[in-house]
């Protein structure tokens, strides 16, 4: 059950007191939060969390991960306090494009648009009015997918409709304080043509990075000159100046009343900046939580503009959204390697968490990662075959199809069926798919040693002789100098199974004995690294196995 359940007061007490003193950290962050009013509740009547968005190109899975995150302190804030949250998406779509983005197209077009808000950008993809309200559709749509519950807020709705006036007007007024923080951060160069403000030029509609010649608080208006000398006074109001982006962070907490917003990592130096503005601008900086930035395959910073690292499309096209969800949970604050060799692990280990939630005591549920990715409605797994099992078994057999697959998952798992294991059914499909575009590319089968073709050979004789298998067993306990243990023989057990496999590698002389499971890889399955392998026999069939030795041993698989 979670919270959206009907629970009686004594629950609902007991998994509060529990949250309260959770190490997961998303009640570490909510508690935070909750401090702030812990003298008396907000007087807007209700906590603000926020995330911001820049739409100078497609959004990227980081992005998807920072709402994740931030909703994921939300529902935990939800958990100890009775105060209503609402959450914001801000769009800065007002921020001039500054470049053309390299995974876009029609560049030659966007070129001729430079500088301008992005919401007067022409849609290079012809399909919306302006590339600012694409990118902002793009973000919703990925969001819309994961069902987060937010609100929209468009940087250029929110300075054109005045919504923002009373704090640029107070910006007027305090100018001095604000420039004195924001100067204090720029080289000298820099420190000689700088303004807050950045007027919306009244022909072009380009945005200026100009120096501004005068401020006047009274009116509410800056003076400049523009590229050609032309003089103008704008008014700050309605959508005719744009604050820079440090100071906009700062305002915009101001303007909002925000309460909790998490950046990355490489805004952590600008925190001082941000908090300043906030509270010169009469409003208490709000809470913060930095998190470490993803990384592509080469360890570059993933970058929505150059389009590196996998997209929120990209992982769902082989696992499932609550795998993703799972990846951004971990160590938000220790920077991790985003692509496509993660999702196997991710999907894996999603469904051990799943499994192990039900018989965990109350306070290990809180720190189990799926309490926080289902708020606490946490579904059963029904994944009898692990994902790494699952591509494996997609090797060997060559399915191109998930009913092929599911051959082999009857005969292993009777019980199970498409409708009843719907987790296992949608993964079959992303394993063929998986499989096809990065495991069958880079497999390499190699010829056994003259040793691990004599234990592959024994293993073989083994699989389906019953005889054979108890004297394996007997030869291995006497090897160690234990007392042989009568097995109880069943060739659909992986424990059974697995302790073949074990005692023939220790008789043959393997040392480490991962190096006999590391030639069962590459021999058999063309891979470095693979699934337990007396559960892969139990999955893909004694014969089958046998068969797929024999090729092994002939020298099939490598040619």
């Amino acid at each position: 059950m979670g919270p959206g359940a009907e629970w009686d007061r004594q629950t609902m007490t007991t998994l509060r007191d529990a949250a309260m003193t959770s190490k997961a950290w998303p009640f570490e962050e909510a508690r935070a939060v909750l401090k702030r009013y812990e003298k008396a509740p907000p007087e807007k009547g209700y906590v603000l969390f926020e995330t911001g968005y820049g739409p100078s190109g497609l959004p990227h899975i980081g992005t998807f991960g920072e709402v994740l995150r931030t909703t994921m302190i939300r529902r935990a804030f939800e958990a100890i306090s009775d105060i209503p949250t609402r959450l914001i998406c801000f769009s800065d779509d007002m921020d001039g494009m500054r470049k053309v983005p390299g995974n876009v197209p029609n560049q030659d077009m966007l070129r001729e648009h430079l500088q301008k808000p992005l919401t007067r950008v022409p849609d290079p993809f012809g399909e919306f009015e302006s590339f600012g309200h694409h990118n902002n559709a793009m973000l919703r749509r990925f969001l819309d997918t994961f069902g987060f519950e937010y609100e929209f807020y468009s940087a250029t709705e929110f300075y054109a409709s005045g919504a923002f006036d009373e704090i640029l007007l107070r910006a007027c007024e305090r100018y001095d304080a604000l420039m004195k923080v924001m100067l204090k951060s720029l080289r000298e160069e820099r420190q000689q043509t700088y303004s807050i403000f950045l007027p919306i030029h009244p022909e072009t509609g380009r945005v200026l990075y100009v120096p501004i010649k005068h401020v006047d608080a009274k009116e509410g208006t800056v003076t400049f000159d523009d590229e050609t000398g032309r003089e103008w006074t704008v008014p700050v109001t309605g959508g005719q100046c744009k604050l820079q982006w440090k100071p906009d962070f700062g305002a915009r907490w101001a303007a909002l009343g925000v309460d909790f917003e998490m950046y990355g990592k490489d805004h952590s130096t600008n925190t001082p900046i941000y908090d300043a503005i906030c509270e010169i601008l009469g409003a208490p900086a709000p809470e913060h939580f930095t998190y470490e930035l993803f990384l592509d395959e080469t360890g570059q910073k993933i970058s929505k503009s150059s389009g590196n690292g996998i997209s929120i499309d990209e992982w769902l096209s082989y696992a499932s959204t609550e795998s993703l969800s799972y990846f951004m949970y971990l160590k938000p604050k220790t920077a991790k390697r985003l692509y496509f060799d993660v999702i196997p692990k991710a999907v894996d280990e999603y469904h051990q968490q799943l499994a192990a939630y039900a018989g965990q005591t109350l306070e290990q549920q809180l720190a189990n990662p799926v309490h926080h990715i289902h708020n606490g409605n946490v579904p059963k797994s029904t994944m009898v075959v692990p994902f790494a099992m699952l591509l494996n078994l997609v090797s060997v057999s060559g399915a191109e199809e998930k009913e092929k697959l599911w051959g082999f998952i009857r005969r292993y798992a009777p019980e199970a069926s498409p409708e009843g294991n719907p987790d296992l059914d949608q993964a079959a499909g992303f394993a063929i798919r998986y499989y096809a575009d990065f495991v069958k590319p880079t497999r390499v089968f190699r010829l056994p040693t003259e040793q691990e073709a004599a234990a592959m050979a024994e293993l073989s004789a083994c699989l389906g002789d019953e005889g054979k298998a108890r004297e394996v067993l007997a030869r291995k306990a006497a090897l160690e100098g234990k007392e042989a243990v009568e097995p109880v023989v069943d060739w659909q057990d992986d424990e059974f199974l697995q302790s073949i496999v074990f005692a023939i590698g220790k008789l043959h002389g393997f040392e480490p004995l991962r190096d006999w499971f590391g030639a069962l890889y590459e021999v058999l399955l063309g891979a470095s690294q693979g699934p337990r392998f007396g559960g892969f026999i139990a999955l893909y069939g004694i014969e089958e196995s046998r068969a797929l030795i024999a090729k092994g041993l002939a020298g099939e698989l490598a040619a």
